[in-house]
């Protein structure tokens, strides 16, 4: 399965480069909704991603659980969460009826909170 499809990709890169102007402005920093829910599906790692870096489009910015009990804001690249693999061996997935609408540092709030993402 691809993790990103090309219209989630424009997705991640139009938030991206609206962070970018937000901070070229001095305007504070937007609170994206997540595009795209990534998983494994024989482990704990979840990834909510809200946009790409749209310099190094392999840096993705988002709320990450690795399972370990304290989800964190951060950057990520995607050819890292490509090679990770579960217990099982199983990839990591694209969740294709992700939909949310809490934003990210709600989804973060929350998160810390419980340990986990909790959707």
């Amino acid at each position: 399965m691809k993790l990103l499809t090309q219209s989630i990709r424009q997705a991640l890169l139009r938030n991206g480069k609206l962070r970018l102007q937000f901070q070229e402005d001095g305007i504070a920093e937007p609170d994206f909704l997540p595009v795209v829910k990534l998983f494994t599906p024989d482990a704990s790692c979840t990834w909510l991603l809200t946009e790409l870096d749209p310099e190094d489009p392999d840096t993705a910015f988002g709320l990450c659980d690795l399972g370990l009990g304290c989800p964190e804001l951060g950057s990520v690249r995607i050819s890292e969460i490509e090679s990770v693999r579960g217990r099982l061996g199983l990839p990591v997935e694209r969740d294709r009826h992700f939909s949310i609408t809490k934003t990210i540092s709600a989804l973060a709030d929350e998160a810390r909170a419980a340990g986990y993402i909790k959707l």
